[in-house]
């Protein structure tokens, strides 16, 4: 597989950058051996909810304990070149936009590794809920601390 999943800063990016390894399975391709749309979605959803992991956010514990989540407000994405069954991709997710109550989130599929062929970018803007009124509310102050 690619390189293993990092929080770290890179010379041409302002911010930390969060890279997670994916391989595209044939559950995950078309007819014609290609990725599927809608799989480049969830394949930057694996690598947003790892990217929350590794700032030491657990969606699970912040929903049943502090009665916190996320969803995801907005989200788009440009398809540059298809990804095939069996590629080994590099998904990465780091913020770019900090608002109170919601944040947005760049990402972007690679073929190999940071340096190999972009396939895929986009970005998602998500917002931060009360679980029992469903509202938005504050993002905590640490959440972001590498960031700021």
């Amino acid at each position: 597989m690619p390189e293993s999943p990092s929080l770290e800063a890179r010379g041409d990016e302002p911010n930390p950058v969060f890279a997670w390894p994916v391989r595209v399975y044939y559950e995950d391709s078309d007819a014609q051996g290609l990725v599927y749309f809608a799989n480049y979605f969830k394949f930057m959803e694996r690598a947003r909810t790892e990217w929350l992991r590794a700032l030491g956010v657990e969606q699970d514990v912040l929903l049943y304990e502090k009665r916190r989540f996320f969803v995801v407000a907005d989200t788009q994405a440009d398809f540059l070149a298809p990804a095939r069954f069996n590629d080994e991709l590099l998904v990465t997710a780091g913020l770019t936009g900090l608002a109170r109550a919601s944040f947005v989130i760049e990402q972007k599929i690679f073929r190999g590794n940071l340096d190999g062929e972009l396939l895929c970018r986009g970005t998602t803007r998500a917002a931060y809920l009360d679980a029992d009124t469903l509202r938005p509310t504050r993002l905590p102050d640490t959440l972001f601390k590498d960031y700021q």
